[in-house]
């Protein structure tokens, strides 16, 4: 079958491809967005992408369209489609019709960490022989690639609330049928589809109807958010973790970097691993939780996230020049950032931390989240905020209060002051989107820098 792909270039969508092209279809695709790592998987994958949207690259027709939910009427290729009458579908629908019946569907939901919770899953699974096939919107380190089919009967997802086309205004999560379900945590976000967080409540209450009575629901203790969604109505066992959780983590080290997983207060097994931060501990739990309901371990599971690697654009480790580490990081909400910035504190101690950051969601570009910017960056001695062009509320005023922090608008400026950094330092670059190439080019005037200097 061809299939083609419009918005190829999306983290979902372009793990669908590789997918689709795996299980045996020819896949094309177009988008306007084209950026590492996602435009690099595609191109291995020998998965050949259009630049734009004419209609003209549906000719030959496909046999099949897959829209992604960034695209919507207007667009001339969606235009075409309805026009011509093409067969057309979502990528969830699709997957959840096409590569899940049949396989047991671990799926990881929640606002914060499903990335990396769906990476640790998957990589926990892979080590105990399951040979799980996964899709997973960030690139696990050890496995190299966002999706695989895997030849086991297990499939790991990472769930997605937003919204699933033009045509289907459902959460994504809805098709995914999953048997093991986690929650990792529930707060407000996507404002730009959902006006409050009863609404994602909502859209969480429909997932939680999907899970069948055999199955399990992994969440935290405490949330609030989440209590409030299983009071609706929950016909599944629960397990718990977190600080008032059946499955708890005593730490060894600030960083998080050892501890011992316990399960109703008995020791269950001990991690030494490369990640750090008490948000990537509950991960690792809940992780460790799912793992165990399909029989892996927990002592084998911790076995696992000691060789773990890490994840693409959380917390990656990109350069080390000069003595000016940087990091590429994902983190574009506030509780993800402060969490993230507080625990390579704890690794680093009295060390020099400078966050970069881009606010390029739509719920920050709404300022939703003005509020608590100026806290989400207490753990840098230096926070640089890139004014995005087009915002209708003052950025500069949201972080008044915050003496760490500066807005620059000038994009060049920014670059400039960022790569002007001393020595020795850690400087982590936040944001969900290319960033106009700026890691790339950090480096390369950090390197010059230090060539510079001898």
């Amino acid at each position: 079958m061809h299939i083609h792909i419009l918005g190829i270039c999306g983290t979902f969508m372009g793990s669908l491809a590789q997918l689709a092209a795996a299980a045996g279809h020819r896949v094309t695709g177009s988008d306007t967005d084209v950026y590492p790592p996602m435009s690099d998987q595609l191109q291995a994958a020998g998965i050949a992408i259009g630049n734009g949207y004419d209609p003209a690259q549906l000719d030959p027709t496909p046999d099949l369209v897959v829209i992604g939910n960034a695209l919507s009427r207007g667009n001339p290729s969606v235009e075409a489609v309805l026009d011509r009458g093409l067969r057309y579908t979502s990528g969830p629908q699709w997957l959840g019709d096409q590569l899940l019946p049949g396989r047991h569907v671990l799926a990881v939901a929640g606002t914060h960490g499903k990335t990396t919770t769906a990476s640790l899953l998957a990589w926990i699974l892979d080590c105990a022989g399951f040979e799980p096939g996964f899709l997973i919107g960030g690139v696990p380190l050890d496995f190299g690639v966002s999706a695989r089919l895997g030849g086991g009967r297990h499939f790991v997802v990472e769930a997605d609330e937003y919204d699933t086309a033009f045509f289907d205004k459902r959460s994504k999560f809805v098709h995914y049928r999953p048997r093991t379900l986690v929650l990792n945590n529930l707060e407000y976000d996507h404002a730009d589809i959902f006006p409050d967080l009863a609404a994602i409540q909502t859209q969480f209450h429909h997932l939680v109807r999907t899970v069948p009575g055999s199955g399990l629901i992994v969440r935290p203790r405490p949330d609030a958010a989440l209590d409030a969604v299983l009071a609706r109505g929950c016909w599944t066992p629960v397990a718990t973790f977190g600080t008032a959780g059946q499955w708890q983590a005593r730490l060894h080290d600030a960083a998080g970097r050892q501890f011992s997983v316990l399960r109703d207060g008995a020791t269950q097994a001990e991690v030494r691993w490369a990640l750090t931060g008490d948000h990537n501990v509950a991960n690792a739990l809940a992780a460790i939780a799912a793992a165990d309901h399909v029989g892996v371990e927990p002592a084998a599971a911790g076995a696992a996230l000691a060789r773990f690697r890490g994840v693409k654009r959380r917390m990656e480790a990109i350069a080390d020049i000069g003595g000016v580490r940087v990091y590429d990081d994902f983190a574009h909400h506030p509780t993800a950032i402060a969490t993230t910035l507080a625990g390579l504190r704890r690794e680093v101690g009295d060390a020099t931390i400078v966050a970069v950051l881009e606010p390029r969601s739509n719920t920050m570009k709404l300022g939703i989240h003005r509020d608590q910017l100026a806290a989400a960056v207490a753990a840098a001695d230096q926070a640089l905020w890139f004014e995005p062009p087009g915002l209708d509320w003052s950025l500069a005023a949201a972080l008044a209060g915050a003496p760490n922090s500066r807005v620059v608008a000038d994009f060049e400026q920014l670059l400039a002051l960022a790569a002007a950094v001393p020595a020795p330092a850690h400087l982590v670059v936040m944001s969900n989107g290319g960033f106009q190439g700026f890691h790339r080019r950090l480096v390369e005037r950090l390197s010059a820098r230090q060539a510079a200097q001898g």
